[in-house]
């Protein structure tokens, strides 16, 4: 159960060698900004019109995107808010676990009656949150990948319940929950939580540096880590970070009841994705081409991260895209959410959405 929020990604700037202190360029190699000054921008989804709708990790809000590059906080006050889908009116956001702060503290205990991590909320936009669903409280009776919990001493392995991403149907809620290890479903009439699928931990003989990336003791290999939902002509879409081990990322593609047809392998760090109408499948590898070591000052991480497109013949291109997490497609066109992780390199309100063209992609080099 690998925890997937602020303290995992700190954790991994830090051990990519990235500095506080960077130097910045603005290209993205055929990607154009669409807006920008946003905090920590997470999964995307479509809104009114041709708008799109982020989760800002960082500033806890919930806004929406004009393509015109007009930003309007809808939610505000939320704790790690991280995935976002808008339906029927109502904004769905799963807000993520909070890990201990850098003295290695756990956080606060949630106060009664605010939003607190581990949950999904309703709201409209602007308004109250008029329903939560409580996913620790599923995983604590569930267990869902039925991987131990807690050491001897009462402490988390990891991660329990970080939910990251969400897709709203016509009868449930389906989350990509980072730290239970699972796709669950909520019902939307009856509020009750059950488990869609489990992808099975990535295992050393599959990719040898699963060897060195369990955060389980009792577990050998690399948890699978669920990030990013989507759905095209009948199929769910699951992607996995794999504990950011390279090639441990996976995409499963499931049925409507969470039944593996097949599964597209040789990725790493997956934070989102998105799938367009002719079935070609887009991730966005977050640390592709994160320097190893210290890289000094002037490091610029411009050049880290990726989206990559797997068509459905197997074939596979890639498009520049800084630190990048969320996708979505609008009107047939692929946006993404960039510097998604900028606060960790001391860049406050860095993030942006841009718009990924067909251009963008180019044959990867291997």
């Amino acid at each position: 159960m690998r925890r997937w929020g602020a303290a995992a990604v700190a954790a991994s700037v830090v051990a990519l060698g990235m500095s506080p202190s960077v130097a910045l360029a603005d290209e993205h190699d055929g990607a154009t900004t669409v807006a920008e000054g946003l905090g920590g921008p997470r999964q995307l989804n479509g809104y009114e019109g041709d708008d799109l709708v982020v989760a800002e990790s960082d500033t806890g809000e919930v806004s929406r995107v004009g393509l015109d590059g007009e930003v309007e906080t809808l939610l505000s006050d939320l704790p790690i808010p991280q995935g976002v889908d808008y339906q029927d009116g109502k904004l769905y956001v799963t807000l993520g676990e909070a890990g201990p702060d850098e003295s290695g503290e756990a956080p606060p205990e949630p106060v009664e009656g605010e939003p607190r991590g581990s949950t999904v909320v309703v709201a409209e936009p602007g308004g109250d949150i008029e329903e939560t669903y409580d996913l620790l409280e599923y995983e604590l009776e569930n267990n869902p990948d039925e991987q131990p919990q807690f050491a001897e001493d009462g402490t988390p392995f990891d991660a329990l319940s970080n939910p990251f991403s969400v897709l709203v149907q016509e009868d449930r809620i389906l989350v990509a929950d980072a730290g239970a290890n699972a796709l669950l479903a909520i019902d939307r009439d009856s509020g009750e939580i059950s488990t869609l699928f489990v992808p099975p931990v990535v295992t050393p003989e599959e990719v040898p540096e699963c060897a060195e990336a369990q955060a389980n003791p009792d577990v050998e290999g690399c948890d699978p880590v669920p990030t990013g939902i989507d759905e095209e002509n009948g199929k769910l879409y699951l992607s996995t970070l794999g504990a950011e081990a390279p090639g441990a990322a996976r995409v499963y593609v499931l049925d409507q009841d969470g039944e593996e047809i097949r599964r597209i392998e040789d990725l790493t760090s997956i934070t989102g994705l998105a799938v367009d109408d002719n079935g070609d499948v887009y991730v966005s590898e977050l640390f592709y081409n994160a320097p190893e070591g210290e890289p000094g000052p002037d490091f610029d991480p411009t050049p880290v991260g990726r989206v990559v497109q797997v068509e459905a013949d197997g074939d596979r291109e890639a498009a520049a895209v800084t630190l990048p997490s969320g996708l979505e497609f609008e009107d047939g066109e692929l946006y993404a959410s960039a510097w998604s992780v900028a606060i960790f390199l001391g860049l406050e309100d860095r993030g942006e959405v841009v718009h990924v063209g067909d251009d963008a992609f180019h044959d990867i080099e291997e």
